[in-house]
């Protein structure tokens, strides 16, 4: 059964750091290309960031603006996602995504997704 978890949201302050951490279990995680992204109450869902199979190539949303990292461990089934210089801008549940098999963009489809962590920048 395919199970993403993810943990590390929090209330920053504007300017801060967080990293969130997306624990996936029941597949062959080093087989599939995965995601982040966000959704803020009344915004739509935003793709925060990408992440090919093996690590190697990663993409991010215009919003991002070089503040971000997403990367993989594939030997711990885990993805992170190094958040700095917050914004207030930035709050929403973020959710990791397992891309359909195959597929590598950022507006690919996934298929399965965790509950989500809270991350609040907030002073």
């Amino acid at each position: 059964q395919v199970q993403l978890v993810e943990s590390g949201g929090g209330l920053v302050q504007p300017g801060g750091s967080l990293r969130l951490s997306c624990a996936a279990f029941g597949f062959n995680f080093n087989e599939f290309a995965m995601t982040w992204f966000r959704q803020a109450p009344g915004k739509g869902r935003e793709t925060v960031a990408i992440i090919s199979v093996d690590g190697i190539d990663t993409k991010y949303g215009d919003f991002v603006n070089g503040r971000f990292r997403v990367y993989r461990e594939n030997a711990k089934n885990t993805m992170y996602l190094q958040m700095n210089s917050l914004r207030s801008e930035d709050t929403a549940m973020y959710h990791c995504a397992r891309l359909k098999l195959g597929t590598y963009g950022l507006a690919a489809p996934y298929e399965y997704r965790g509950q989500g962590t809270q991350v609040t920048v907030s002073s």
